[in-house]
């Protein structure tokens, strides 16, 4: 196939991201060019405080080096700024002249600083806080100069700030809230960062409008709206940022506060895309690493052609360090967006936590001090889980004690939120490949290379591995029952390594306490041998009849009217359905209801599984539940064809089979797993084929002989 032409307009964050996932899904697919307005490769901009604090050199904070474009085919032009997208002609022209013709487009331009209207701020010793340059005029400005004053008390002014103090100068910073970072913390929190602040020296003025900035050429302080003045030979500007759309808006894309996209990250115009900072999705323009991340993911299906899960948004969060002080924030935490669930301060530690709720549902957290419950309690706000949740993941914290907090961490929890590495493969790099530090495991897994605000935890998750090995693979979770000291993690892995007759023979061998087993693990090693065997093994799978949960029912509500004019066959596929689970043992009783559209529901929300007629196909939902507690199926794809829709259902019940706890209800197991992971699980067509293919379901058959069987009811 004749490669296609994609032009990026940007080398940074989310755009060489979305070009990484592109490489891992088609990386034949097209001849890449990118265009950089800064004279060097892609690099970290988050760690740029750390460049400017003297911790990390340009060096380190660079992700791809010249070297990567060149292994990968990629022309590379940096210090070219595109002035002009010819939509019409598909062709980009750069200030030099440069012209690059494209039958893909990415605009992946970012954003700038934003300066705020003050008297004076275009005066010399007046800067910006957002490229390498900018780190460079301030160490410049310190080797000669004594005072500094930083406007705006956000995340990356207290950066900046610190920066300062390191390079020895006075600084100041003024912010026009109460408190500190008011868009991650509630007050409490900001009173406690700004008192861990003052005692490393810096000076806060909050509260204040900045009028002008004083000085005749060039800044020699500022004067505050009250009269007031405050000296500076430097006054860095950090009040937020303002997505580039001006490139956007001149070649006719739409734009509003920035470039506005749909689910699939497409612009207005066809072939033209934007990603990042600079694209706004359902209203919102995101600034943090992770949902640019999440956004280029689904870009990068969506411009291989391959199926894609919609963008919907991305719950805000940042894990992060504030001059040396773990802080934690996501969700709603404002009083006017959630009521508090729980609060708690540690004045010994200087610890503080705060978790908000809105209708019994977890909406938001914040921590100050100690950062290791984060990826949870962001876990527990992205599933909109209850309220009662709340006292799992307290039990599970396990005070300041890393090496007890990462043995309570399932294996499958994110750990790295911006690149998704969970536990799991964290351990895994160190076990099975032999990696010993936390460096070489951001070099392997991405853990902690972008926003580094989990590294503190990706280090105790390596130090955990290199002290426990596979015995730390989930050990940490509950024992089947009182016979055994294993868990269904470590039940499943002993009875996977070995090839059991039979249960009698499984416990046998695990050293069951008692012979005969109990009524919670009999069942469980007999789904679990079941499970594990090839399907041909009729005789082990049909001897896990008499106490685990085999076979599927289906219901189908018909309208023959309607289908003949839609093109659907319900009956069809609700029998090939049947019949590919029909023999299959599965960790709770499943059913599943198909109808032929949305004027005869039939409970499709509220089965295990449920596939509708709709406009653009069939629609397969997933882990609904209709008795308490009442749980809405999560749509998990839409599928043009019968037979796509049944790859669908059926690969979506072999993962439940495979992943899930004997006796875990379909619900239950898609809150843990996260419904964003078993949709980009799902939507890998080879992953979806060889589960289908696992679970020995049959190609969707047009035989209009094909049975209904006694497990299908027809209406």
């Amino acid at each position: 196939m004749e490669r296609k032409r994609l032009v990026v307009i940007g080398n940074g964050m989310a755009g060489v991201k979305c070009v990484e996932e592109i490489y891992k899904l088609d990386s034949q697919r097209f001849h890449i060019t990118i265009f950089g307005n800064e004279p060097r490769p892609n690099y970290n901009r988050i760690l740029l405080s750390k460049v400017l604090q003297g911790d990390s050199a340009i060096e380190d904070i660079i992700i791809n080096d010249w070297s990567w474009y060149e292994e990968k085919g990629i022309r590379l032009f940096t210090g070219e700024t595109v002035v002009r997208i010819q939509t019409g002609s598909k062709y980009v022209e750069t200030l030099s002249g440069l012209r690059a013709e494209y039958d893909s487009l990415i605009i992946a331009t970012g954003s700038s600083a934003f300066i705020p209207s003050i008297i004076g701020v275009q005066k010399s010793g007046v800067i910006s806080f957002r490229n390498i340059d900018d780190c460079n005029t301030m160490m410049d400005y310190a080797k000669k100069y004594r005072k500094a004053a930083v406007i705006g008390g956000g995340l990356l002014g207290l950066e900046a700030a610190r920066g300062l103090l390191n390079l020895g100068m006075e600084t100041d910073v003024i912010h026009n809230a109460p408190y500190l970072m008011n868009r991650q913390l509630d007050r409490m929190s900001a009173e406690l960062l700004r008192k861990e602040l003052e005692q490393q020296g810096m000076r806060f003025w909050l509260n204040k409008e900045t009028e002008s900035i004083t000085g005749r050429s060039r800044a020699k302080g500022i004067r505050f709206s009250t009269g007031a003045t405050l000296e500076a030979d430097l006054v860095v500007i950090s009040v937020g940022i303002r997505p580039n759309i001006e490139l956007a808006r001149s070649s006719g894309i739409e734009t509003n506060r920035a470039i506005v996209v749909d689910d699939y990250m497409r612009t207005s115009i066809p072939g033209v895309y934007a990603v990042g900072e600079c694209a706004e999705h359902r209203g919102i323009a995101y600034g943090l690493v992770a949902p640019l991340y999440e956004q280029g993911k689904v870009l990068a299906r969506v411009i291989c052609n391959q199926e894609s899960n919609p963008y919907t948004g991305s719950v805000p969060y940042a894990q992060l360090k504030v001059s040396g002080v773990e802080v934690f924030s996501a969700g709603d935490i404002r009083e006017d967006e959630a009521d508090t669930a729980l609060q708690t301060y540690d004045g010994i530690r200087g610890t503080y936590k705060k978790v908000t709720m809105r209708g019994g549902i977890v909406r938001g957290a914040i921590l100050f001090g100690d950062t290791s419950e984060g990826t949870s309690l962001l876990g527990l706000v992205k599933r909109e889980a209850p309220v009662s949740a709340l006292s799992n993941a307290s039990d599970n914290s396990g005070g300041s004690d890393q090496d007890d907090i990462v043995a309570a961490m399932p294996d499958r929890e994110t750990v790295c939120a911006c690149n998704a590495v969970c536990k799991s493969a964290i351990m895994c790099a160190v076990i099975e490949d032999g990696l010993q530090t936390t460096e070489q495991v951001r070099d392997r897994t991405k853990a902690s290379s972008s926003c580094g605000g989990c590294r503190p935890m990706v280090a105790a998750v390596v130090k955990f591995a290199l002290r426990h090995g596979k015995e730390g693979m989930a050990s940490s979770a509950p024992a089947v029952c009182g016979c055994t000291d294993l868990s269904h993690e470590l039940l499943k892995a002993a009875i996977a390594e070995s090839e059991f007759a039979n249960s009698q023979e499984a416990m046998l061998a695990l050293g069951w306490r008692v012979a005969s087993g109990c009524p919670a693990c009999r069942p469980a090693i007999h789904y679990y041998i079941a499970l594990l065997q090839p399907i041909a093994d009729t005789s082990r799978t049909l001897a896990s009849r008499s106490e685990s949960y085999v076979g599927l029912s289906v219901g189908i509500v018909t309208d023959d009217q309607q289908e003949e004019s839609a093109g659907y066959d319900s009956r069809l596929l609700g029998t090939s359905l049947y019949n590919a689970g029909e023999t299959l043992p599965f960790p709770m009783p499943m059913r599943a209801v198909i109808t032929s559209g949305i004027h005869n529901p039939a409970g499709v929300l509220v089965h295990d599984i449920g596939i509708t007629g709709a406009p653009a196909g069939w629609e397969i939902y997933a882990a609904g539940h209709a008795e308490n507690p009442v749980k809405q199926g999560q749509l998990i794809g839409i599928a043009e064809s019968d037979s796509l829709a049944l790859e669908y259902a059926v690969a979506c019940m072999q993962l439940y089979r495979e992943r899930a706890d004997f006796g875990e209800p379909m619900w239950k197991w898609m809150e843990r797993e996260g419904i964003i992971e078993i949709r980009e699980i799902l939507f890998d067509t080879d992953y979806r084929l060889e589960l289908a293919d696992r679970a020995g379901a049959p190609r969707l058959s047009l035989k209009s002989e094909e049975r209904l069987g006694e497990g299908i009811c027809s209406k």
